[in-house]
């Protein structure tokens, strides 16, 4: 049984993969530091990290201080958020470095965007990630049933301001466009790249994990309002003139050559459902 380590085994995207990976028969170790304080990567020459990385034989680098555009705009800016997330890139990439180990880094479609600190810090793991030989999978802003809601991310939000309150409130115009893509379908992809990481590491670039669509803020809202209205709730849109701070209406576009191995099966009506459902 093929032994996975995932780092970040708690975090919006761990904690789907644990469970999707889980279910095909693997042996799944885990570490987040929600479980244990012994789980902090921004500690050097942790034991634990050591122990597991050691008798992995893959590993999924998703941990990372990190949380929905709430959280960035709170706190990426902070000495404590960009000291965190160099800590535990640093003593991370040690530890697989010493193992030559195979590895999945999780980086951001905003590593590109230098006026954000996570930007940039994600960049640095990209550079570290292609010096050690893993593979650099960008994410598409995931979506799908959250634990801290302190970090929620956009969707998140959004369904629970119509539960709650009867009243969807963007905190922006709404006319901004993201490329959503659902957990499960994140999870799908992940695999296929663990388990043809050696054909899709000779294209030697970066693997946008992304369904290729934008949408918009509003249009989500639109979306989310239209369910619960079948639900027999009856919630109402307000948007703001607010601009969008965290990409600053910068639009990336996907590198489409992962399409050759993988497609998502959700649609973003289908995946959005799935979490109303979840929360009712």
């Amino acid at each position: 049984m093929k032994k996975i380590l995932i780092l970040g085994s708690e975090g919006q995207i761990g904690f789907h993969l644990k469970k999707f990976l889980k279910k095909k028969k693997y042996k799944i170790l885990e570490f987040d530091l929600v479980r244990s304080i012994k789980d902090d990567l921004r500690k050097s020459e942790n034991i634990r990290l050591i122990k597991l990385v050691k008798k992995s034989q893959f590993i999924f680098f998703l941990a990372f201080d990190v949380g929905g555009s709430r959280y960035l705009k709170k706190h990426q800016n902070t000495y404590k958020f960009i000291s965190n997330n160099m800590k535990l890139m640093t003593n991370t990439f040690e530890v697989i470095s010493r193992f030559k180990k195979k590895f999945i880094f999780a980086s951001s479609q905003m590593s590109n965007m230098s006026f954000s600190n996570y930007g940039i810090l994600k960049n640095i793991g990209e550079k570290y990630s292609n010096i050690l030989n893993g593979i650099v999978v960008k994410f598409w802003n995931v979506y799908g049933i959250e634990k801290d809601l302190s970090k929620s991310h956009v969707i998140t939000d959004l369904i629970l301001k119509g539960l709650k309150k009867n009243k969807i409130q963007i905190l922006t115009s709404g006319k901004e466009v993201r490329d959503f893509l659902y957990a499960e379908d994140c999870c799908a992809g992940l695999e296929i790249i663990m388990k043809k990481f050696n054909i899709i590491k000779k294209f030697n670039k970066p693997v946008d994990l992304t369904t290729g669509k934008y949408t918009s803020i509003l249009n989500i809202a639109k979306i989310i309002k239209k369910i619960l209205y079948e639900k027999k709730l009856i919630v109402s849109i307000k948007t703001s003139k607010k601009i969008d701070t965290i990409q600053k209406n910068k639009k990336n576009l996907p590198d489409k050559f992962f399409f050759k191995f993988w497609k998502p099966k959700y649609n973003l009506e289908q995946g959005i459902r799935e979490i109303v459902n979840h929360y009712l």
